[in-house]
């Protein structure tokens, strides 16, 4: 909402602690921001964010609140078993919970979790061979990334265990007939990964909008080349973006640290 507010949310800053907090305002502007790209399905998809300290818990979005409407007060904090650890006028997305639930409690690493269901995601999860060394981007994310089956709506708590040994240690994950998954140490970072992904599988549908036939893929020695370039992770890549991403917001979308 313009103003920040949501009904029924009481504001958190000061309340939780400086860590916590500034957790909770990335997390929102990860909300935000895939708004702004048009990444958001209505109130389908979920992004997640580690809290920090030894209890193991993390934030996720009150649901039924479009992601624009994100705040950081907003964001419910649950525990790994699924229950909510400050409750509020808002539950969370069951789904979500699984998915992101099983990220959290395997990869230390994974401080952030975003999944989206993009029509460009969707579309290239849904090709047999998967995302394809065609583009630049592509080439950046091709050895970050993994494939999990689709096994149906993620309700089922035994998906667990399937869906971290799919992972792996990767940072990005295709979840085939279903959409796209980044992981990151910092938000910055998530969503780096993510944008690359996600203009990855945009380019290729353009590219084989006219067919598979005749369309270039790059050579071995250049993915090579870029993953050298690369393999520094996404948390270094971020470090310039991130803070003019957090401007942008602050033009296009205030109100979510509040």
């Amino acid at each position: 909402m313009a103003d920040g507010n949501l009904a029924g949310i009481a504001p958190l800053k000061g309340r939780v602690s400086e860590a916590e907090w500034r957790t909770r305002v990335d997390l929102a502007a990860l909300y935000r921001l895939v708004a702004l790209e048009g990444w958001d399905d209505l109130v389908f998809t979920h992004i997640s964010a580690r809290v920090p300290g030894p209890e193991h818990h993390f934030l996720i979005n009150p649901f039924g609140v479009y992601f624009d409407e994100v705040t950081a007060s907003s964001l419910v904090k649950v525990d790994l078993e699924g229950n909510i650890v400050m409750p509020g006028p808002y539950g969370i997305n069951h789904a979500g919970y699984v998915i992101h639930s099983a990220v959290h409690g395997a990869r230390e690493d994974a401080k952030f979790v975003v999944h989206v269901h993009t029509d460009q995601g969707v579309a290239v999860s849904a090709q047999a061979e998967g995302l394809l060394p065609l583009s630049q981007h592509a080439l950046v994310v091709l050895p970050h990334l993994a494939y999990h089956d689709y096994e149906g709506i993620a309700f089922n708590l035994d998906e667990r265990g399937r869906l971290v040994r799919d992972l792996g240690d990767k940072a990005m994950m295709m979840l085939r007939n279903h959409g796209t998954l980044a992981t990151g140490a910092t938000a910055g970072a998530a969503w780096i990964a993510l944008f690359h992904l996600e203009r990855a599988c945009k380019m290729q549908v353009l590219a084989l909008s006219a067919g598979r036939q005749g369309v270039l893929m790059a050579s071995g020695s250049a993915q090579e080349e870029v993953r050298k370039v690369v393999d520094g992770g996404f948390e270094k890549m971020s470090s310039l973006p991130w803070p003019g991403l957090l401007r942008r917001l602050d033009r296009r979308s205030p109100g979510y640290d509040a």
